[in-house]
């Protein structure tokens, strides 16, 4: 199988939920017992190992911010590239959420360095189809996948994207017909009938969902905003088609960090109850 959307389809159906464990490691909030003992790298490596262990089992997808580790510069870059090899070693897909978007060239080298790495990335489609093209071309030759920011799940995201134009659609609307056409392309649709271009949908607009579900039938949906940043299970339920396909579900710090706010003697234990929660959480909605 040499597409993403038909990989990812196949992998939520063996671990039986569309959940992705965010991995945006920082290290003032790791457990002590790994701060007092490593360097900071160490101790993010320790850590993230750990996560994708605990989470193996419930989540089929891990995605790793990329600023969390270029922020430690070429030896970060290094280490995101080992915790990628350790994911697929436990057969869990790799998103690089690194949000990159130019055009011509550069989008083409930037798309060379995220696609080589993950199974798929995210990217800045405002540049529009010319912003797409060149990702698009690299991540169909290479059987990989992208999701298109299109709705961001922060508040004042509203101030642009929601912004009405003379048409009637929103700025977001816009965009979304841009992604739904770019990713319509013959080689870019799976047996499963998605596109390898996805595109991001954050779980705190719900009502744009629905819309934007309409607008884009052949894209698999990635849904920020789950559990830290309010967004609920009821919430992503526009963003599923009604077979219960169609979307990702990404929380990050309500699962990495779930130890914070629990008494168990082991941090591990924590992460996994939240995991297997968000799984049941969304599992239900869609039964």
């Amino acid at each position: 199988m040499n597409h993403f959307a038909d990989c990812l389809l196949d992998a939520i159906e063996r671990k039986g939920a569309p959940i992705c464990v965010g991995i945006d490691p920082v290290f003032s909030k790791l457990p002590e017992e790994l701060r007092e003992t490593n360097t900071p790298l160490e101790s993010i490596r320790a850590f993230c190992v750990e996560v994708m262990r605990a989470v193996a089992e419930h989540a089929p997808i891990v995605k790793f911010q990329s600023a969390c580790f270029e922020r430690y510069h070429a030896p970060g870059v290094v280490l995101l590239d080992d915790l990628m090899r350790v994911a697929h070693e436990l057969e869990l897909l790799v998103i690089l959420d690194a949000k990159r978007g130019d055009i011509g060239s550069s989008a083409s080298h930037y798309a060379a360095a995220t696609l080589a790495r993950a199974d798929a990335t995210t990217i800045n489609a405002w540049c529009g189809a010319d912003g797409i093209a060149p990702f698009l071309e690299a991540a169909a030759e290479a059987g990989r996948g992208l999701f298109a920011w299109v709705r961001a799940s922060n508040p004042s995201s509203d101030a642009f994207q929601g912004l009405t134009l003379q048409d009637g659609r929103t700025v977001s609307e816009a965009l979304a017909q841009i992604v739904a056409e770019s990713g319509a392309a013959t080689d870019c649709i799976g047996q499963s009938g998605y596109s390898l271009l996805g595109a991001v949908v954050g779980a705190t607009k719900p009502s744009d969902a629905v819309r934007l579900r309409d607008m884009m039938p052949q894209q698999i949906f990635l849904v920020p905003g789950f559990g830290a940043q309010g967004g609920t299970a009821e919430d992503v339920r526009a963003c599923f088609k009604p077979d219960g396909t169609g979307a990702l579900v990404t929380a990050s710090r309500s699962i990495t960090y779930a130890f914070a706010k629990s008494d168990a003697e082991d941090w591990r234990e924590p992460i996994a109850a939240a995991a297997a929660d968000m799984a049941q959480q969304i599992r239900a909605i869609l039964d």
